[in-house]
């Protein structure tokens, strides 16, 4: 069994996600299940410039674009609710959203690179208590700004010691040393995979444990072949996930890595 706990849909600057390419890579890859984030949240684009009012899109507006897909495919797709907190809030609006659909919710999930908004700020206290409330794991984005610090999540994490969180790519662009300390110090943090080298992996492995890292991949920002080749035409960072780190790591752990881990993170 293969659950992939870091996916998108939805169109964000050059990358254009499709539903149709998730379960068309689901179905080629053997992935049994996907937790899937809608990626028209972002509220600034790749230069931190912020993104003009009319062309974004609601929080409420990506949270239903996320559950619809895992309604359509309960058995396959859950939800992680990609939410804005720089110009929006954990308003009534979206409480009443989650009670209605929290059976296909299985995270909150924060891009604090795209909202330009530090992970571990003020504003973030209203979403804690709405992950608290409804006993939901918060997964966000680290890497390429210090909004988006794997510090400030630990920073979160250490705060909230009641609320999981997922440190996603363990500090994106970096050997991803830093993640694996932090994430180390704190039973309520966990990393995933996507982005990450075996090598980072089979490290956090030995150095923290088997129980806090899950498979991650971005699928499908590299297209719908994003498990096998980049967008360059060259072998994806994955295909040793599926092949080589069986060799490097004990079966136990493999199996933790590649879906026990999500099943009793996420409650699937």
């Amino acid at each position: 069994m293969i659950i992939d706990t870091h996916v998108h849909i939805g169109k964000m600057f050059e990358f254009d996600m499709k539903k149709e390419e998730v379960l068309y890579s689901m179905e080629r890859y053997g992935i049994d299940y996907s937790i899937v984030s809608d990626c028209r949240a972002a509220e600034f684009d790749g230069e931190l410039n912020p993104i003009p009012p009319e062309e974004q899109f609601s929080q409420l507006e990506c949270a239903r674009g996320a559950v619809d897909f895992a309604k359509q495919y309960p058995d396959r797709i859950g939800a992680a609710l990609w939410l804005k907190p720089f110009g929006e809030c954990a308003d009534r609006v979206l409480y009443d959203f989650i009670e209605e659909n929290r059976k296909y919710i299985k995270a909150l999930k924060f891009h604090p690179y795209n909202s330009d908004y530090p992970f571990d700020g003020k504003k973030m206290e209203g979403y804690m208590e709405l992950a608290r409330h409804f006993s939901l794991p918060v997964v966000s984005h680290t890497g390429g700004s210090d909004a988006a610090s794997c510090k400030r999540v630990y920073n979160m994490a250490k705060r909230h010691p009641d609320i999981n969180f997922v440190m996603m790519h363990m500090g994106l662009g970096t050997d991803n040393s830093e993640a694996i300390e932090l994430i180390g110090r704190l039973p309520n943090l966990y990393g995933d995979t996507a982005w990450v080298p075996v090598e980072s992996t089979v490290k956090f492995i030995n150095e923290v444990n088997d129980d806090r890292i899950m498979f991650g991949s971005d699928n499908p920002i590299d297209g719908k072949d994003t498990y096998s080749e980049n967008r360059m035409g060259q072998p994806s960072m994955y295909l040793p996930y599926f092949n080589e780190l069986k060799d490097l790591i004990s079966e136990d752990s493999y199996k933790k890595l590649m879906y026990l881990n999500a099943k009793r993170l996420f409650k699937l």
